[in-house]
């Protein structure tokens, strides 16, 4: 398998668990936790499907490219932002895991990092 195919994956899984999860909030959570954690969730939930179909368009374009490389460092950026910064804010509402708060700016970083590393790519493109 390749990487694109590996990171394409990964992508359309994390878009499939963000509407999963944001069906639970919305059915689940709604009138058991307190709204500024359901705000958290929420996030969390935006972010990541946002994030997943910016995977799958940046998978694309790797495809597409003659020199990959800025693309899928841009993809493995985004799902590891991902992974800290909707999953910290998730370990924060559901198990109520305080100590992970840190850990949602470091996913941020990591998301910012991913459009930067696309921004590069794409000015380094000769599409």
């Amino acid at each position: 398998m390749s990487t694109s195919h590996v990171l394409g994956a990964l992508a359309s899984l994390a878009g499939g668990l963000s509407v999963l999860l944001g069906a639970f909030g919305a059915h689940a959570l709604k009138n058991k936790i307190e709204p500024a954690l359901l705000t958290a969730y929420n996030t969390a939930v935006a972010y990541q499907m946002v994030h997943a179909v910016a995977v799958l368009v940046i998978v694309l374009l790797a495809r597409t490219s003659e020199s990959p490389g800025l693309y899928h460092g841009a993809a493995v950026s985004m799902l590891s932002g991902i992974l800290l910064f909707s999953g910290s804010l998730y370990a924060l509402t559901l198990l109520g895991w305080r100590w992970f708060g840190p850990i949602t700016p470091l996913g941020g970083l990591l998301l910012m990092m991913g459009w930067v590393l696309l921004l590069v790519a794409m000015i380094r493109s000769n599409a």
